[in-house]
């Protein structure tokens, strides 16, 4: 993106649009969906569509770094036993944004609501446990090749609801707490947004500026929520994972399923 796009938006813009990237980083280190704020942000400041998911994918990975660090600090996320899943997350990514420019979405877009939605359902009626049954347990490595690609995948050509559903399917494939399947997401979250920001900046789909100052913000938001995530556990993490789904799958149905912007 020129730099006079950006020298053009005016202080008072850019401060909001910080403040809503504090805010989006705050909640997406504890439950995902900071995109449904950032996003609809940086459409109303005026960027174009093609530059606002690369802007956005600039800034999400100063944030999910932040707050995937912060739970590796604190031994909730071990890279060792998702080796599998970090590979196949970054494969998956970079395919995914490489055809983002001519592969039709629409079919997929139709159904983001109901499976945003069934993620809410799941964790609101299902039974997840508050503590691992074995903090130990060893991870299974082969159910990690698919969940990486498909999600990798998805982030890369879409991304609404990538870290709702790595924590719901991290939860439904390995012997977690719902506290490490959120560190799982967050780091996964990290490599599938970095992987894809490569294939924007290749194809020049980048709003440096704007994108490292809400960056900033995002990773001061990431880190006390994913401090607060910890500290908080279950019981916490849970009723904020299910307001930010139910946010998300009204975003998705009234922009796919009633033609709103």
């Amino acid at each position: 993106m020129p730099f006079p796009f950006e020298l053009a938006v005016e202080p008072g813009t850019l401060a909001i649009l910080a403040f809503v990237a504090f805010l989006a980083g705050f909640i997406d280190a504890i439950a995902g969906g900071g995109g449904l704020l950032t996003i609809p942000a940086l459409l109303t400041a005026g960027l174009p569509p093609h530059l606002v998911l690369g802007t956005n994918k600039l800034s999400a990975t100063f944030g999910s770094a932040t707050a995937s660090y912060t739970f590796y600090r604190r031994k909730l996320f071990s890279p060792g036993q998702w080796r599998n899943a970090l590979i196949a997350t970054a494969v998956g990514a970079l395919s995914g944004a490489v055809i983002a420019h001519w592969l039709p979405a629409s079919w997929l877009n139709q159904m983001l609501p109901a499976v945003v939605f069934g993620c809410g359902l799941y964790l609101l009626f299902g039974r997840t446990p508050d503590a691992p049954l074995n903090a130990e347990a060893p991870i299974p490595r082969g159910r990690q090749w698919p969940q990486g690609l498909g999600l990798g995948f998805y982030d890369g050509i879409a991304g609404p609801g990538t870290g709702a559903f790595w924590t719901v399917s991290s939860l439904l494939l390995y012997p977690l707490d719902l506290v490490r399947a959120s560190g799982v997401a967050r780091s996964m979250n990290f490599v599938s947004n970095a992987a894809a920001l490569v294939v924007f900046m290749l194809s020049g789909q980048v709003a440096w500026l704007l994108g490292i100052s809400m960056g900033l913000s995002l990773m001061v938001g990431a880190f006390l929520g994913a401090r607060t995530a910890i500290r908080g556990g279950s019981r916490f993490i849970r009723p904020v994972f299910i307001l930010v789904v139910l946010a998300l799958t009204a975003r998705l149905a009234w922009q796919h399923w009633f033609g709103a912007a």
